[in-house]
């Protein structure tokens, strides 16, 4: 059983980096005609040279997922180019931290408006285009903050689980025309906004005693997720929030598990 996702078309957003960037170039070796954006010219400028290298098909725009027009602008192009889109991968997104008490309204904001704003313009705009084409594959980042928040990420967390509801409700919406809808939840990997792995040792342990697999995330392992619901494999599959975060918090106290295989001789931290 072989997911072929060759000739399709994707739109993904924030894709000059970080999991975006591997979202990205994992379905682009797929086969797939990736046209990316980023706020950032010179992440667009690099990724543009990393297509070129390799031989895929795709193209690069410096689009601001808050900004309607240059939004449709975008999918007209597409549309123009391709006559169709076939998958949205909502990536783009930002993690402004800090106590409610204190937070500045921009700051609030500016988390509403790329990552759950930004998720709805990505998606209403796409939404004629799959329609007129019968089919097509919406997926946006959530969160795991969006099951369990965190202190200090009360925007973040709101915004990310309402991306999830939308989601659903989308997904609703669509359905008669055999669109899925669904969001995913990624883990921990390390990225130029989290530092993960440059944290102090002892905070790096205390991240990594939370997850029943204890290891960082690979942002391919976000990237295969997507490749799967983007298939036709997957084809009943909507509606819902997919937890990829390596069972972060499945149990009460996961180093439990470890500390016992530990004690057995079966592990070494």
């Amino acid at each position: 059983m072989l997911i072929d996702l060759a000739g399709k078309v994707a739109i993904v957003t924030g894709g000059g980096r970080g999991i975006g960037r591997e979202i990205a170039e994992t379905l682009a070796r797929e086969g797939v005609r990736v046209v990316t954006t980023d706020v950032r010219r010179e992440l667009i400028d690099g990724l543009t040279a990393t297509f070129a290298a390799n031989g895929w098909e795709g193209i690069a725009r410096n689009v601001d997922v808050r900004d309607a027009s240059a939004i449709q602008a975008l999918v007209d192009e597409v549309v123009g180019a391709h006559g169709r889109i076939d998958i949205l991968v909502n990536n783009a997104g930002v993690a402004l931290e800090g106590p409610v008490e204190t937070m500045t309204e921009e700051s609030w904001d500016t988390s509403q408006d790329i990552n759950l704003k930004g998720t709805f313009l990505m998606c209403r705009a796409v939404i004629p285009a799959m329609k007129q084409q019968r089919g097509g594959r919406i997926l946006n980042a959530a969160s795991f903050a969006a099951i369990v928040p965190s202190l200090g990420g009360g925007a973040y967390a709101s915004s990310k689980a309402g991306v999830h509801y939308f989601s659903r409700v989308l997904a609703g919406e669509l359905g008669p025309w055999d669109i899925t809808v669904n969001a995913y939840a990624p883990g921990m990997i390390p990225t130029e906004l989290n530092h993960f792995a440059e944290r102090a040792p002892e905070e790096q342990t205390r991240l990594l005693d939370t997850l029943s697999l204890r290891r960082w995330q690979d942002a391919r392992e976000v990237a295969n997720l997507i490749c799967f619901l983007c298939s036709d494999l997957a084809g009943y599959i909507t509606g819902t929030m997919i937890d990829v975060s390596g069972g972060k918090l499945a149990t009460q106290i996961p180093r439990a598990a470890y500390e016992r295989a530990a004690e057995a001789g079966e592990y070494a931290f």
